[in-house]
C-alpha cells in the first residue's frame, strides 16, 4: 500500500499499541506454543522491540495493553466466550501480581504507558486507553503484538470507530495458526489500517 508515513505516522500525534506481549502469553511463561511458534518464526518479539525503541527515540507514545485477571475474577465476565470459558478453568491463568502478567523484557521500559484490562478481547472497550490518547493528542495508533485471531483485529475495529487512524506492522504481529494470521491480514486488516513492515516505520521516523 502506497502511503505518505511521515503524514499517517508523525510521532508526534503517534502512540505505539502494544498488544499483550506478556511473559504468560508469548513470552518464557506462555501456555499457547502454536502462538509463540508463530512469533518466533516470524521475528515478532524483536521486531516488535525494534518499532517501541524507535518511537520512544521519536517521540512517539508507547502503550502496553495488557490483560489479566484477578483471583476472584472480579471485573471479568468469565462465561460470555468459549475462548474464556477455557482460559479460565485454570485458575492462576494470568494472575494479577504474578510474573506471567509482566511485558517481556525486550519490549519493558518504565517512560511506557499501561492500559490494562480485565475482560474481553481488546484494549478500549472499559479502559481509559481511549481518553489517555486523546490527552496526549493522538491521532494515529500503531498496532504490534498479538493476536491477529482476536486482539489485533479488535484493537484496529475500535480504533477506527472512535476515529484513530491505525497501522500495522506486518512483521510484529501473529496469529495461530500462522496462515490463518496472514488470512486475517490479507482480508480484515487491509480494510481497517494501513499496512507497514517496521522497517517503513523506523525510516519514516528518521526523516
Amino acid at each position: 500500500m502506497a502511503i505518505d508515513l511521515a503524514e499517517l505516522a508523525g510521532p508526534r500525534h503517534t502512540a505505539l499499541l502494544v498488544m499483550e506481549m506478556q511473559r504468560g502469553v508469548v513470552g518464557d511463561l506462555a501456555k499457547f506454543p502454536e502462538l509463540v511458534k508463530s512469533c518466533t518464526e516470524r521475528g515478532v518479539t524483536g521486531n516488535a522491540a525494534r518499532a517501541a525503541a524507535a518511537a520512544r527515540a521519536a517521540g512517539a507514545r508507547v502503550v502496553q495493553c495488557t490483560a489479566a485477571f484477578r483471583a476472584d475474577r472480579a471485573g471479568t465476565h468469565t462465561d460470555n466466550a468459549p475462548f474464556i470459558k477455557g482460559l479460565l478453568r485454570d485458575p492462576g491463568h494470568m494472575l494479577e501480581g504474578t510474573g506471567a502478567v509482566e511485558v517481556v523484557p525486550e519490549l519493558d521500559d518504565p517512560a511506557d504507558l499501561e492500559a490494562r484490562r480485565y475482560h474481553g478481547f481488546s484494549p478500549f472497550t472499559g479502559t481509559s486507553l481511549d481518553q489517555t490518547l486523546r490527552s496526549m493528542s493522538v491521532r494515529t495508533v500503531v498496532a504490534v503484538g498479538v493476536s491477529l485471531n482476536l486482539g489485533i483485529p479488535g484493537l484496529c475495529l475500535e480504533a477506527v470507530n472512535l476515529g484513530y487512524r491505525v497501522v500495522v506492522l506486518t512483521d510484529a504481529v501473529a496469529g495461530m495458526p500462522a496462515e490463518y494470521g496472514d488470512a486475517v491480514m490479507a482480508n480484515t486488516i487491509s480494510l481497517l489500517a494501513a499496512r507497514v513492515t517496521t522497517d517503513d516505520l523506523i525510516a519514516a521516523w528518521r526523516t
